[in-house]
């Protein structure tokens, strides 16, 4: 079916195309010295220290938790049974490289404005036991990171960012991503950049940034500088260090075609959120009184991923008939993420347990959805959806 709004269009022009030539003249298709330099170029924009690119937002996230594993650093140590405190609703990739390495789940419910951790309910559910917290930044609005961190305290929590739909948005002047020990990005066609597929992972602490390097190519040697927080002085026989393995990695490397694409992607970047952000105030006026439909509140300065409409408690209206009116008009639509993901058969492989209850989540399962927003006007379609009641 053809939308007349879809959920989703290219951001790309004659440079990607050109940066996509220039690859395929070079013949070097694998990943090498663009997947370098856009990844200088990411972290720089996000005003971390290191960046490491790989093949999607969701390996971004294993590699995430891969790396907690096989740190020297006692504080950032993860071993199996550990618990991690999740939101209810995020992308299965959230999850699944927690139950990958077995770690216990614990999931707490949304924040029915913000589609973020509800803050009372993370602070209940965090014990001695916990571990990690994973901050989802849903639909492109930041979590409130000073009450984050105030749940934390001085215990031993790790704070971890799944930032792959909030590229670009900013709390209190930072960018998201950056909040945590690591943040994880995607370069997937809907984002807001587009590297055919893609993700990055950020993070400030070199340790991590070398056995990211290492866990991304086959876990060996050959990638990581000659004195290292790894294997300390890789050696100088190329021969062997080519094929030396030291950690139990994967092959997610990128293209180094989604290198070019990316650097010219991120040269767009500002202009592409900033127009993000145009639609977003034209909507949030559109429905600051809304007698049917409420947005997400924003939290700091969101990139705006998406538009999510959720049904007010008091109005009778089923999500189906909502979906109607909106395809009816070409409005591409789909759940808010995943809605509540503990919902879903694959949770019966999980250790996991429900930390109070998923009231919001379950709401916005029965009564949420989202549209798209793009990076140009598209005052039309706003208004199109205003009109619905």
């Amino acid at each position: 079916m053809k939308y007349k709004y879809p959920l989703a269009s290219t951001t790309w022009d004659k440079a990607e195309y050109e940066a996509i030539q220039s690859v395929i003249k070079d013949g070097m298709f694998t990943m090498g010295p663009k997947v370098k330099e856009f990844e200088n170029s990411f972290a720089n924009y996000l005003g971390a220290e290191y960046c490491i690119m790989v093949n999607s937002g969701s390996s971004a996230n294993l590699l995430m938790i891969a790396a907690l594993f096989y740190t020297n650093n006692a504080a950032n140590l993860l071993k199996r049974g550990d618990e991690v405190i999740v939101p209810a609703v995020s992308w299965s990739t959230t999850y699944f490289p927690l139950h990958q390495y077995g770690l216990k789940i614990k999931f707490v419910d949304i924040d029915i404005e913000t589609l973020n951790y509800d803050l009372q309910a993370l602070e209940e559910a965090v014990t001695e036991k916990t571990r990690v917290i994973m901050a989802v930044n849903l639909l492109g609005n930041p979590n409130d990171f000073n009450r984050i961190k105030s749940i934390i305290g001085t215990r031993q929590i790790i704070l971890i960012e799944d930032n792959c739909e909030s590229l670009g948005a900013e709390y209190q002047g930072k960018k998201t991503g950056t909040f945590g020990l690591m943040g994880s990005h995607s370069t997937f066609f809907s984002h807001h950049i587009s590297t055919m597929e893609g993700g990055v992972i950020s993070t400030n602490d070199e340790e991590l940034y070398h056995i990211l390097l290492s866990l991304r190519a086959h876990g060996w040697t050959r990638n990581l500088p000659k004195i290292n927080h790894v294997c300390n002085d890789r050696g100088e026989d190329q021969f062997k260090e080519s094929f030396r393995f030291i950690l139990p990695g994967y092959n997610v490397r990128p293209l180094e075609l989604s290198g070019a694409i990316g650097i010219e992607q991120l040269k767009k970047l500002p202009t592409l959120v900033l127009e993000r952000q145009k639609n977003a105030e034209y909507l949030k006026n559109e429905f600051r009184e809304h007698p049917t439909l409420h947005i997400q509140k924003e939290i700091g300065k969101s990139s705006w991923f998406g538009f999510s409409l959720i049904i007010r408690p008091e109005v009778k209206m089923t999500r189906e008939e909502l979906l109607i009116k909106l395809q009816k008009i070409g409005i591409e639509v789909r759940p808010i993420v995943a809605g509540n993901f503990t919902k879903n058969e694959v949770i019966k492989y999980f250790d996991s347990d429900v930390s109070g209850n998923l009231d919001n989540a379950d709401y916005i399962d029965q009564k949420g959805l989202f549209v798209g927003n793009q990076h140009f006007p598209i005052i039309s379609a706003i208004k199109e959806l205003s009109k619905i009641k």
